[in-house]
């Protein structure tokens, strides 16, 4: 069998299903990356044909949820423009903040987060109540989460629409749907500075990113229509798969 066929039967259907889980509860670069690797790319060409396939299927996923009524523009516009800041931030800071030292936190973060989940059934849901921020604070906010999430993403990556949904939910009392709208958006501005740093520096594999794209969009546009049809109760289950997925990932990483 041809090598680039071979190669586009691994990536293919795992960026279908990175596609697919990033536009419900974030976190699709857990499955996509590796997916990469496992192809055979270098680390670099991964990284930057990751980030361009990702950038393409988070574009569709944020037009899906702005047509459907779930992006909140004000927060969704101030997040994004402090999203691409603080992944160049973060980019800069990745060579001066230990790598381990930031997976270990996280470690012990991510199971608090899920104990919380269950035990604050209504959080996030779509009949919990909800009062609308006033438009001072929500912008102060909105900045904070995209300059703070930006900068995390430029720095490590791995769950970073999830960690948005719940900061957009926690912070906002924004339900889990509009969350997810909101946290598109930011994505899309922090996955497209990405991108630019790696096309300019010629790290992106054009050739498996046209088909990947495709299966990304699909996955994209699948995922936001079963979040859109299930509300914030499918955004939340789907969300406990991704902080299991990330938990799991950074544990082995740190073990091995």
């Amino acid at each position: 069998m041809d090598e680039f066929l071979k190669t586009c039967l691994i990536v293919c259907p795992l960026v279908f299903l990175a596609g697919f889980v990033d536009s419900v509860a974030g976190g699709g670069g857990i499955i996509s990356l590796p997916a990469y690797l496992m192809a055979g790319l270098p680390a670099h060409l991964a990284a930057g044909t990751n980030k361009v396939v990702n950038g393409c299927g988070t574009l569709t996923a944020t037009v899906k949820y702005f047509r459907n009524g779930k992006v909140r523009l004000r927060p969704a516009v101030v997040a994004a423009v402090c999203a691409l800041l603080g992944a160049a931030l973060g980019a800069q800071l990745a060579s001066m903040i230990p790598e381990t030292a930031l997976k270990t936190l996280m470690l012990v973060a991510l199971p608090c987060v899920a104990v919380f989940l269950v035990v604050k059934r209504d959080f996030g849901l779509d009949d919990a109540p909800a009062a609308e921020p006033e438009p001072r604070r929500e912008i102060i906010v909105s900045a904070l989460i995209g300059l703070g999430i930006g900068c995390y993403d430029g720095l490590l990556g791995p769950g970073t629409g999830t960690f948005m949904i719940l900061c957009f939910t926690a912070f906002l009392s924004m339900d889990l749907l509009t969350a997810s709208g909101c946290s598109k958006a930011a994505n899309l501005a922090s996955n497209a500075g990405s991108a630019v740093v790696w096309i300019l520096h010629g790290s992106v594999l054009w050739k498996l990113a046209l088909p990947a794209v495709f299966c990304s969009i699909l996955g994209n546009v699948c995922g936001a229509r079963y979040a859109l049809r299930g509300g914030s109760k499918k955004i939340r289950g789907m969300m406990f798969v991704v902080l299991g997925l990330l938990f799991a990932k950074m544990l082995y990483e740190l073990l091995t």
